[in-house]
């Protein structure tokens, strides 16, 4: 079971790649910025601010002049650059200036409507900067020489703000790349992992040969899933060796008990020669379990077509001279009138068998023995016995464990049912109060 702290490898690489990226275009963003700022004229804040200045003061006068009116907002531009000076030019020719423009650039006055933009560095080490840029007015274009900046004003936030034309369709186009190029690119790298993550349920040693893929899996990934194949080689080897060992182990008791039961057979009869002959069917019937285990193990047939309610009236049939025998009724019914499933037609039948048999040796020898298909596919095998008590219904089906312990079973019967239904992908589920137990096959 996964802990509160495992996350999705697939979504935490993707978030981060996808954080990453982003990253990415936000510092190409801000390093144009600063690259911009480094070629740009430092004037680049104060031309920001003035431009709108310009476009509110200029105007002409009632003869027609251009001239420049001093507004609130250009006495506020000053109040925070008291040496803020410019010189505006319609392109045909016309000027007007604001603040004291130095006597060096008062020779650029009659030029500025052939300039559009312009950074312009003061004579002989001044260190001021003029620059010329342009704005849309009421009147036309006019174009401005701006000089007397105090230096307060910071141009990377309006190159910044100017450069939204380049960075925001950027981000526009690295959106879909972080949200379905990056997963998808994630989700494909990781292709091969998902194929281990789907394969590992379906390992099983009883089957031979099955292995983890390391096809496609991520290099790094390759050497886990290499030790982990490993390990189920070691096992499938253990399985086997103790495979072999049961099914020899079950044909070698066959002689020894046949030869014990040939002599007991000729013992005078007696009280003794009946316990004796007990004892022996009981191992007889051990070892044909053992069997019956293993083989179970190794079902090849689990996808031919198996009528349910067929094969459980022919269980049935066959087990009814043993409970009548043992002192029970017995019956059959069924929803439906035919029922198929894919199993294994010698399998099945043997499971059910051994639920019936459980039923005979622990319903009390009295009441029905009931068994009953349904239309869902399920199979259940009920007696009215004193059923079995709840801290124990958790050990019935542990190999070799038994309810009643002078039981003559071996305790391997209800073992192979669950294995026998575990092969064929269902479940076997235990209902058992003081009225009966209840045995459900969930095909």
């Amino acid at each position: 079971m996964m802990g509160a702290s495992n996350t999705s490898l697939r979504w935490k690489l993707s978030w981060q790649l996808s954080l990453v990226f982003t990253a990415v275009v936000a510092a190409v963003a801000l390093g144009l910025c600063y690259y911009a700022t480094l070629i740009r004229s430092p004037n680049v804040a104060l031309e920001d601010r003035v431009g709108p200045a310009i476009v509110e003061a200029i105007m002409r006068d009632a003869e027609g002049r251009f001239e420049i009116r001093d507004t609130p907002l250009l006495a506020s531009i000053r109040e925070h650059n008291p040496d803020l000076w410019f010189v505006a030019a319609t392109i045909d020719g016309a000027t007007a200036s604001y603040g004291d423009v130095p006597a060096a650039y008062a020779g650029l006055i009659s030029q500025i409507h052939l300039v559009k933009d312009a950074d312009i560095r003061g004579p002989g080490g001044s260190g001021e900067v003029v620059s010329i840029d342009d704005v849309e007015t009421a009147l036309g274009e006019v174009r401005f020489m701006i000089g007397g900046s105090s230096g307060h004003d910071w141009p990377y936030l309006t190159i910044l703000r100017r450069m939204y034309l380049i960075y925001v369709p950027l981000v526009a186009m690295a959106l879909p790349a972080i949200f379905v190029a990056v997963p998808h690119i994630v989700r494909g790298a990781l292709s091969g992992l998902s194929d281990v993550v789907r394969k590992a349920p379906e390992i099983d040693p009883r089957r031979p040969g099955s292995r983890l893929p390391v096809e496609n899996v991520p290099k790094e990934v390759v050497p886990l899933v290499v030790a982990f194949n490993a390990v189920l080689e070691r096992l499938e080897r253990q399985f086997q060796a103790r495979q072999r060992f049961l099914v020899d182990a079950a044909h070698e008791l066959r002689t020894p008990i046949a030869i014990m039961q040939t002599r007991i057979d000729g013992m005078v009869e007696g009280e003794e020669r009946r316990r004796l002959l007990d004892d022996v069917a009981r191992l007889g019937a051990t070892a044909e379990q053992l069997l019956d285990f293993e083989r179970s193990g190794h079902a090849t047939d689990l996808h031919e077509t198996v009528d349910l309610v067929e094969m459980a009236r022919t269980v049935v049939a066959d087990m009814a001279p043993l409970a009548i025998a043992a002192g029970y009724e017995i019956s059959f019914g069924s929803e439906v009138d035919r029922l198929v499933r894919q199993g294994s037609p010698s399998a099945l039948p043997r499971a059910l068998g051994n639920l019936v048999s459980n039923a005979i040796d622990h319903g009390g020898n009295a009441g029905v023995i009931s068994v009953s298909v349904s239309a869902a596919g399920e199979i259940a095998v009920a007696d009215q016995g004193k059923g079995i008590a709840a801290d124990l219904q958790h050990l019935v089906f542990e190999p070799f464990y038994r309810v009643t312990p002078r039981s003559k079973g071996a305790g391997l019967g209800l073992t192979l049912v669950k294995q026998i239904v575990s092969n064929h992908r269902g479940r076997v589920t235990l209902d058992s109060s003081p009225a009966g137990t209840t045995f459900t096959i969930r095909l």
